[in-house]
């Protein structure tokens, strides 16, 4: 369903990607490892057309990205949750949600639909779905960004780092909920830090260092690997 080969990206004179090749199956969980600056936001970047690559492909469900418009990317069924969230804090949480919703605009009844069904995923979100997204706790917000992203009906959801700054509870909450997404029939394409809970819900992995590609595997295979679990788990 996603297939990226042999894709590069710079920013000036800086060499973000580097022959990047990587691929995730119809209804798989693939998560990417690697350090903060790593490249795995970069690889998210391009994929949904916000950045533009300077070689290779990257191909949607067979169709090329190069060249679309974030927006028919989203309408693809291609959709990104971004790293920190990216909400508007003194927007109401429902506001925030149905912002997900635009390229669906015209379909009212839909929007409806899924926005119930986010709110039986989440909640606390209809309880507090009047209140401003800046007012809630670190979890909720990215039950918030998550969510948005759920009312674009992805086919293909890229989540980057929706761990990061979470307490461990809230964290393993959220990942039973990406598991749960999953599971659903939406595939997964999930760049992370926290290595252990990611390996915990993934089919296969990739480790990237350095804008290169340096080890792949499913997830016991990297579990048990000396090297994975001293750079990235501990221990």
């Amino acid at each position: 369903m996603l297939q990226l080969d042999r894709v590069s990206l710079s920013y000036g004179s800086f060499r973000a990607l580097d022959n990047i090749s990587l691929h995730a199956g119809a209804g798989e969980l693939v998560v990417l490892l690697g350090a903060n600056g790593a490249g795995k936001s970069s690889i998210f970047l391009a994929m949904s057309g916000i950045h533009r690559i300077s070689g290779g492909s990257m191909r949607f469900d067979g169709r090329e990205l190069g060249g679309m418009k974030p927006s028919q990317i989203v309408q693809a069924g291609l959709v990104h949750c971004p790293e920190g969230r990216k909400l508007f804090p003194a927007m109401s949480v429902e506001k925030n949600l149905t912002l997900g919703a635009y390229v669906h605009r015209r379909d009212r009844a839909g929007i409806r639909k899924t926005l119930e069904e986010v709110y039986e995923m989440f909640p606390i979100l209809l309880q507090k779905k009047d209140d401003p997204a800046g007012s809630l706790s670190g979890g909720q917000q990215q039950m918030v960004a998550l969510g948005r992203a759920l009312m674009s009906r992805p086919r293909a959801l890229l989540l980057d780092e929706p761990s990061l700054g979470l307490a461990p509870l809230v964290v393993k909450q959220m990942f039973e909920i990406i598991q749960r997404i999953n599971r659903a029939g939406t595939t997964v394409l999930l760049a992370e830090q926290n290595a252990y809970a990611a390996l915990g819900i993934a089919h296969r992995a990739y480790v990237i260092e350095n804008g290169h590609i340096v080890m792949e595997g499913d997830r016991d295979t990297l579990l048990k690997d000396e090297g994975i679990r001293k750079a990235y788990i501990g221990g």
